[in-house]
């Protein structure tokens, strides 16, 4: 498995649960995997689709990206193909007829394709060994971007009930999840859940005021940066984008409203980086695999949650820094109000309401942004500082003062305005502003007015959003916002209870974000650009001849000749050939200009960090080792039988000394043995044909890696 992803991945090592994942499906289980974006979903069915016989089919609601999927692939020598209504009735054949020779190796086709009933009867003559859904979520009603045409889906384990599933998604509450798994009738499917706590992101939350200028601060700190700003409505992404080109910025549109052609454009333009700012609406995204996008931006409230982190998700998914920028404002929470006040279904209307509640909630919190983002989404933090959030990087140096004075002023303009207002017109009479409403409605004349001239009107407005926060001022919709007294009030207001607030600060987006200290910046930047002349020849885009990562390990450690280039994480065997002699070229001649020797030429190779003792194997190897058998172990350590066959695979291969005859009769060891001298060590699914019911693929696999073992012992002598 490691040779494999090595070969064409160029990786050393599996992210979490992906080695687990893939093991399953190669051993023919069904599997529902949920992974947030960037945490390497697609390579849980992209690696089986050369590691096994058959067909691959994986169905995505992404037609936009099926392309450079199939493009990014093939450039690392898998067998990949397409077909959806981008396609000529022509190229369709032809894709048909590789398949009918079985020159492809994972095809990619739209959840609108299977109800055409000719395609059926055609994907039926094919060897298929696994189905992959993409975007799993789509299937379900409960989540954010249901997609009719998924409920199809359901009839795959009927019609191919010997066919392995694989479902994925990086976005489904726990309600979502049970309703994949119920849809796609996955009855024993294996469960794999990995964080959705994406490390790398920073979440940031910034009241509205002077927001152009604090954008446009932010981007000049980022101009040779990629990222995506998201707006509410068409009419607002066409007058940033305006604003952004007339003051030098390359930026784009992207919404619904636009011709297909000019949005298509658009994308390529954004992906192929010779645009990198795209200013969209939500539609904008999902046909996105562009690895390096540096920040996203949201200019207007997001309207749940769920595509909020949906949509932030496009950022950074290469691992590397990115930012999550939200400006919020309450004016923005009531336009969306509006559009679901136009909802005639209650219960619909009842649950964006809700979802929204939960959005503001989530702007307006002191708390950790990551510990409220994980929780939605059912998963526990523990951690008290996320160190990667606003609220949580504030908080060491956060300045408290002792509020109960200023609370007890905004409460009791609440009370003498009759609860009747909202927050900005209190503040006003607070201020003593002379507005026409005020004189009209004899606020003037009030006790309250004009005696909060110690705050700025922001700070007044932080003032009253942590009161609410705190609970002791809630807010109601009527249908415009107004502030009202809880009964926590009472005991602040008598003099009972003492508050103590935040002071207010003028809050900063985050600075630039920070490369390596070891990169060479320069350097990096002429990768970058030969990296988009090659990609220019290729017509792909340029993440495809190599990511960040990649170019960034390149700058770092300074490979000057062959094989410390092919240790370079992201360089698989083709593409050392295809491009390193260029890329060794820049490097050498960057080296020899800066007079730079390299002393140490790439990062070391993953060997040793592979000998490392990983403690889950490990402990399975001690209970073993002290006589337990592996229905034992697997009770002990409320684990699968499956996982612990695999931490004994792993353990056989990185030469710990497992007498197999504990776990496999001699006579059954030599047939399989004979059997894998027959018909080639490779694939497990010949393997277990030609043995029979009998023998299991857990008993294949342990054989085939004794058998590997002592291969690469063979080698090291």
């Amino acid at each position: 498995m490691l040779n494999s992803l090595q070969k064409y991945f160029g990786y050393k090592e599996f992210r979490p649960l992906q080695q687990e994942i893939i093991q399953s499906v190669i051993d023919k289980k069904d599997v529902f995997v949920l992974m947030p974006t960037g945490g390497g979903k697609s390579l849980c069915y992209q690696l089986p689709s050369v590691m096994q016989k058959g067909l691959t089919i994986v169905i995505s609601p992404l037609i936009s990206l099926m392309k450079d999927q199939v493009d990014s692939l093939i450039a690392v020598g898998i067998k990949a193909a397409f077909i959806n209504s981008t396609l000529s009735y022509d190229e369709i054949n032809n894709v048909k007829k590789n398949l009918q020779n079985g020159k492809v190796d994972l095809l990619y086709v739209a959840p609108e394709r299977l109800r055409m009933a000719n395609f059926w009867s055609f994907i039926r003559m094919l060897d298929i060994s696994l189905f992959a859904i993409d975007e799993a979520h789509c299937i379900s009603e409960w989540g954010h971007d249901f997609r009719p045409d998924y409920r199809q889906l359901a009839i795959l384990k009927t019609e191919f009930p010997k066919t392995p599933v694989i479902a994925l998604t990086a976005t489904a509450t726990p309600m979502v999840q049970e309703d994949i798994l119920r849809q796609l009738h996955l009855d024993d499917a294996q469960t794999f859940k990995a964080s959705f706590n994406r490390e790398n992101l920073k979440y940031h939350v910034i009241p509205k005021g002077d927001t152009y200028g604090r954008l446009t601060e932010y981007l000049e700190a980022h101009s040779r940066e990629s990222g995506i700003i998201y707006c509410f409505s068409r009419k607002s992404v066409e007058n940033l984008t305006l604003n952004l080109q007339t003051d030098g910025f390359n930026a784009l549109p992207y919404h619904a409203g636009m011709d297909k052609a000019d949005r298509t454009k658009n994308q390529e333009s954004f992906i192929r980086e010779d645009t990198n700012i795209i200013v969209a609406t939500i539609a904008f995204g999902m046909g996105i695999d562009k690895p390096n996008v540096r920040f996203v931006i949201h200019y207007d409230l997001p309207k749940n949650l769920e595509g909020y982190y949906q949509e932030t998700g496009r950022a950074g998914r290469d691992g590397l820094p990115s930012d999550c920028v939200l400006f919020y404002s309450w004016g923005d929470r009531m336009k969306i109000e509006y559009f679901i006040r136009e909802k005639s279904d209650d219960k619909e209307r009842e649950i964006a309401y809700q979802k929204l509640q939960q959005m503001t909630d989530y702007c307006e919190t002191r708390l950790c942004r990551r510990k409220v983002l994980l929780n939605y989404f059912g998963e526990s933090f523990h951690h008290k500082n996320c160190g990667g959030c606003d609220n949580c990087r504030s908080s060491t140096k956060r300045n408290e003062f002792d509020g109960t004075e200023a609370a007890q002023k905004f409460m009791s303009c609440v009370a003498r305005v009759n609860q009747r207002f909202g927050i900005n017109y209190v503040i006003d009479v607070l201020k003593g502003a002379k507005s026409e409403r005020i004189f009209q409605n004899r606020h003037g004349n009030l006790s309250t007015y004009g005696i909060g001239e110690e705050f700025t009107k922001k700070q007044w407005q932080a003032i009253a959003r942590e009161l609410i926060q705190l609970g002791y001022l809630r807010q109601e919709n009527e249908p415009y916002p107004i502030v009202r007294l809880t009964e926590k009030s009472k005991d602040v207001l008598f003099g009972e209870e003492k508050i103590y607030l935040t002071k207010y600060e003028e809050p900063r987006i985050a600075d630039a974000v920070a490369l390596p200290k070891t990169l060479h910046s320069e350097l990096f930047e002429r990768l970058r650009q030969l990296r988009k002349r090659i990609a220019g020849e290729e017509d792909v885009p340029p993440y495809i001849i190599f990511p960040d990562t990649t170019l960034t390990e390149m700058a770092t450690y300074l490979p000057v000749n062959w094989d410390s280039l092919g240790r370079i994480t992201g360089v698989g065997d083709k593409k050392l050939k295809l491009y390193g002699p260029r890329f060794l070229r820049v490097i050498v001649g960057y080296c020899q200009e800066f007079n730079i020797e390299p002393t140490g030429t790439s990062r070391p190779r993953a060997k040793p960090k592979r000998k490392k003792r990983s403690k889950s194997e490990y402990d399975t190897l001690n209970f073993l080792q002290q006589g337990h058998s592996i229905e034992e172990v697997a009770k002990i350590r409320d684990l699968s039988c499956g996982t612990i066959y695999a931490h004994i695979e792993q353990l056989i291969l990185k030469g710990e000394a497992i007498i197999l005859d504990r776990f496999i009769p001699r006579k059954k060891q030599r047939k399989i043995l004979k059997t894998i001298r027959q018909v080639g060590i490779d694939y497990l699914k010949p393997i277990k044909e030609n043995l029979g019911e009998d023998y299991s693929y857990e008993e294949i696999r342990l054989v085939r890696a004794k058998i590997m073992a002592e291969e690469m012992q063979k080698n090291e002598r």
